[in-house]
């Protein structure tokens, strides 16, 4: 039996860029607070937080094509206060606004207050594990239906809003770049709990249901093999974590500030950003209904 997905590209895209974002406004809070001498970085996660979120918004209207040709739908989402998309849609609006105006500051040359980073932080947090709410409320559907899929995004969104920061901040401010290494230390753990939590997801998934296990069975083995194993696992996850370990810890203190250095930790970062992507395709893609006769 063929199963055609309930949600296509747009929403995964959708899913990845508002994790991104919220994932950058963090990161740029997180610069305010251990490194106030990165303010060019600062800068450049302030402007990837709301781009990013917008752009996946703009795909979600687009998704939604009744909402395109009838805007006012979009206003009915707030009338129903149990439902997680209205909350989504309260957590996103607020979101926008605090980036915006964080940006606007920071654009200006004016100090971002603190409570406003503070602020940032809450709603980039509600973002990032709504992602993985929205899912979850698709009850017949195991792989979606699980308490560790919220927290899996939120660490997904922080690293993949982290190294899109460090990505362009190598490039553009490699004398910042390499004065943040508690960032960069930080930034480090993250792939590795993923990978702890993506390992938890299958296994709590695989003993769900019939469902479940055929979900899982595709990702290992099946149709979606090669991009889980090849794509999240070992570009998104362990090629990250095995460049960065090198770098932090092994490699020579001379070589750390290096050019060569900045090209490694480059690519690391293109590795989280694609295992971010890949994550949410791949639990998108490969979910299936328990079937009721």
């Amino acid at each position: 039996m063929s199963f055609e997905p309930v949600w296509g590209a747009p929403i995964i895209w959708y899913l990845f860029l508002a994790g991104l974002g919220a994932g950058a406004f963090v990161t740029a809070a997180f610069l305010a607070w251990r490194h106030p001498d990165a303010p060019n970085m600062r800068r450049v996660a302030y402007v990837i937080a709301p781009i990013a979120v917008a752009v996946g918004l703009v795909l979600l209207m687009f998704d939604a094509e009744a909402g395109l040709h009838d805007p006012l739908r979009f206003a009915l989402l707030l009338s129903n206060g149990v439902s997680v998309m209205t909350w989504g849609v309260v957590f996103l609006s607020v979101f926008m606004v605090v980036s915006v105006v964080a940006l606007v500051l920071n654009v200006a040359k004016r100090k971002v207050p603190a409570w406003l980073n503070i602020a940032g932080v809450v709603v980039s947090v509600c973002v990032a594990v709504y992602t993985g709410a929205l899912l979850g409320v698709c009850r017949p559907f195991p792989l979606w239906n699980n308490a560790l899929l919220p927290v899996l995004f939120l660490v997904s969104a922080l690293s993949s809003g982290a190294a899109s920061v460090l990505l362009v901040s190598v490039f553009l401010h490699a004398e910042e770049f390499n004065r943040v290494g508690v960032l960069k230390k930080f930034h480090f753990c993250l792939p590795i709990i993923e990978l702890v939590l993506v390992a938890s997801l299958l296994f709590v998934t695989s003993y769900n249901s019939d469902a479940g296990w055929m979900s899982v069975a595709s990702l290992l083995a099946g149709s979606y093999a090669l991009p889980f194993w090849l794509g999240l696992v070992a570009v998104g996850l362990v090629l990250p974590t095995a460049l960065e370990t090198w770098l932090l810890f092994f490699s020579p203190k001379e070589f750390e500030e290096s050019r060569g250095a900045h090209y490694i930790s480059a690519a690391s970062d293109v590795g989280v950003v694609v295992g971010g992507f890949m994550l949410r395709f791949l639990v998108v893609s490969a979910a299936l209904p328990i079937l009721f006769l």
